[in-house]
């Protein structure tokens, strides 16, 4: 009976006692083992992954073997491998780190061969801990490695998984790369697990996602597409939560001195409903440059800050336009103040008043959209996209030509006087600008925007 086995060099010269050498079984001394290593390390500083390859052979009829059976082999030779890292390997960790992604190799490779690849790849590798080291370690020591680390070799995957987990207990979000068995409890102990279509059943099973190009630099146009995904949805929450607050702060302060309600409940959803349609292009909106930079954090208590903050100054605007619409324009168009009409003129007292504040709250609103969807200065240091600017225009067309139609009069609006608008566009202007003042303070005070 013949037993064959093969594995890492150093383990399996552990288990070997006599070597073919030249033609010949002899025993296994010093002088051949120092030969055979520095033969493997010549072999792995090319980048060579190398194997041995040991046979024993028995007369004993055996039907099962084990470990105990893997001792004074002889040891045959080994397998060196050649498998160079991807033409695009180099070109996307540059990528990645400029992009505030941080490289780590997690490898079972020894620390030769890991030195090998990381220099084709343009990677530094400082000090590479091993496996060994890992085993050793406590969960404190290890979280403080794994910081200052960025190359462990010769890894269990139980190795793997427990510093993908020190790395996420760290407060890192973590996606892990692999395509072997070694490589699935490490995916699964992360954010994201990230295989290739040619792995093998069980890493692609373990993974979130499954890379069908071959070319890596798609990891950064992932990391790109995600953040401007993030960045365009946090917009809109954060515009549409201070925009609803702002609102609500208004009606509030307008039923301390208003006799009626200064928009009906339908106009109210109209509002809502054609400003939602305004925000449907913003998946399409540009995200300035510098805001892909560095990957982003949710955190709620930044929406309510912001809201807390932005929120109030739409309403100084909209009491702005309450106090116009009701000692300036209303009287001036029905004939006298409010208390002083008759039930119809009242009627048409209502209607221009609420006209006013409809137009009003969504210019206010999609206009200052423009300033809130970017820390930068709008139009002239941010652009948005075709899509938001167009859905921005059609939705203030589409608001102030409503209560000149029959549809309008039927929600209870009515025409406003060209004087209005004339106010309004001060009023706007006037809005931009505090906004713009107070996104700089914000800024400055909290070193964020969106």
């Amino acid at each position: 009976t013949t037993l064959i086995t093969k594995g890492a060099v150093e383990e399996m010269l552990s288990v070997c006692r006599y070597a073919e050498y030249r033609g010949e079984v002899i025993e296994l001394t010093d002088t051949i083992i120092d030969e055979i290593r520095i033969m493997v390390e010549n072999l792995n500083d090319d980048g060579m992954r190398v194997i041995a390859i040991a046979r024993k052979s028995s007369t004993v009829k055996t039907p099962t073997f084990s470990v105990a059976d893997e001792s004074d082999m002889v040891l045959m030779g080994y397998l060196a491998f050649l498998d160079p890292p991807k033409e695009s390997a180099q070109a996307a960790i540059a990528a990645l780190n400029a992009h505030g992604v941080n490289v780590k190799i997690l490898t079972g490779d020894n620390d030769l061969v890991t030195s090998a690849i990381c220099r084709q790849v343009g990677m530094k590798t400082g000090k590479i801990v091993l496996g060994s080291d890992v085993e050793d370690m406590d969960d404190a020591t290890l979280s403080d490695t794994v910081e200052k680390t960025d190359v462990f070799a010769k890894l269990s995957p139980q190795q793997k998984a427990r510093i993908v987990s020190m790395l996420r207990e760290n407060g890192h979000v973590v996606g892990y790369m692999g395509d072997g068995i070694n490589d699935a409890s490490a995916m699964k102990a992360s954010d994201v697990g990230i295989s290739v279509d040619t792995a093998v059943d069980i890493a692609k099973e373990s993974a979130d996602v499954i890379l069908l190009e071959k070319d890596l630099m798609v990891l950064e146009q992932g990391v790109v597409e995600g953040r401007k995904t993030y960045g365009n949805m946090i917009k809109y929450i954060k515009m549409t939560t201070s925009s609803n607050f702002g609102n609500m702060f208004s009606v509030l302060a307008a039923s301390i001195f208003l006799p009626f309600l200064p928009m009906a409940a339908v106009q109210i959803i109209l509002l809502n409903l054609i400003y939602d349609g305004v925000n449907v292009a913003l998946p399409w909106d540009n995200v300035d440059k510098t805001e892909l930079m560095e990957p982003k954090k949710w955190e709620a208590s930044s929406i309510g800050r912001f809201m807390l903050h932005i929120g109030p100054v739409s309403s100084i605007f909209d009491i702005l336009t309450f106090l116009l619409m009701f000692f300036v324009i209303c009287p001036a168009v029905v004939g006298g103040p409010f208390h002083t009409l008759g039930v119809e003129r009242q009627i048409l007292f209502v209607a221009l008043f609420q006209a006013g504040w409809f137009i009003e709250s969504m210019w206010s609103q999609t206009l200052i959209m423009q300033m809130i969807r970017t820390p930068h200065v709008p139009f002239i240091e941010s652009r948005a996209s075709m899509p938001v600017i167009l859905a921005s225009a059609a939705g203030i067309a589409l608001t102030t030509f409503i209560p000149y139609t029959a549809f309008g009069a039927a929600i209870g609006l009515t025409p406003l006087p060209g004087i209005y608008f004339a106010w309004l566009f001060a009023i706007i202007a006037a809005y931009v600008l505090l906004v713009e003042v107070v996104k700089v303070a914000y800024i400055r005070k909290y070193h964020e925007w969106l």
